[in-house]
């Protein structure tokens, strides 16, 4: 199951929800060359979390692909901007856009800023507790993104998504298309031990650290008025929206 389109509209500018998706595209052109081999490599060894760096259980040597370590802690938030293929890039900006404007809308701008930030190395975090040792670098926002995913399960359950099942488009409850998401990286977690090409940990992770801080994060004001259809005016919007 793809998601297409919500049917959930905003009343506030997605300003960081572009800004994110911009600088995550600006990223992978003039950091990571597009996927040319040698920036791309460079970057994901540079800026990517490894596992086995943070927990200080690898050696230079133990590590196959890039032969030493990145830049330690400060990859938990790199990471999130770098992607390693037009594949991966693609899918997290769509998600992104399709869910990530109503979370901004309930949140406010720079409120959703922090909680995607937050969420994301929450995320990572969780790929480094199940596989401590690895020497793998992972990058991508999906981790993030599935943050998102877990604040819109619990603000905006009942939201139509339409949503791509084999060749038929099918208009289903955020709950329903969400769970299902939740499930199979849930069920990745269990069938790989969370080691592999997928970091399924950090999916769940990121999901279950966005159901944690959606209440803390949202903006209980433009929540309230956008689930009683309630339309604020435009100064009060903005004013609001900022924080």
């Amino acid at each position: 199951m793809f998601p297409l389109r919500d049917h959930n509209p905003t009343e506030l500018t997605p300003v960081l929800t572009l800004l994110l998706g911009g600088l995550t595209l600006a990223a992978w052109i003039l950091v990571q060359g597009a996927g040319a081999m040698e920036p791309l490599v460079a970057s994901i060894c540079a800026f990517g979390v490894v596992p086995g760096d943070l927990t200080g259980s690898m050696t230079s040597a133990a590590d196959p692909m890039c032969g030493a370590p990145g830049v330690g802690f400060g990859t938990l938030v790199t990471s999130i901007f770098l992607h390693g293929g037009w594949g991966h890039l693609i899918g997290n900006l769509w998600f992104l856009w399709v869910f990530g404007n109503n979370i901004e809308d309930s949140m406010g701008h720079f409120r959703f800023l922090a909680f995607y930030l937050a969420t994301g190395v929450a995320a990572a975090l969780a790929q480094v507790v199940t596989d401590p040792s690895s020497p793998v670098p992972m990058v991508g926002a999906s981790g993030a993104i599935s943050g998102i995913m877990g604040a819109y399960i619990l603000l905006y359950p009942r939201a139509r998504v339409d949503t791509l099942v084999f060749i038929w488009i099918v208009p289903m409850p955020a709950w329903m298309m969400l769970g299902y998401w939740f499930t199979l990286q849930l069920s990745g977690v269990l069938a790989s031990g969370g080691i592999g090409g997928v970091a399924y940990a950090a999916h769940v992770g990121g999901f279950l650290a966005g159901l944690a801080l959606a209440p803390v994060f949202r903006n209980t004001k433009l929540v309230q008025a956008k689930r009683s259809g309630v339309v604020l005016g435009r100064e009060e919007i903005e004013h609001g929206g900022w924080w």
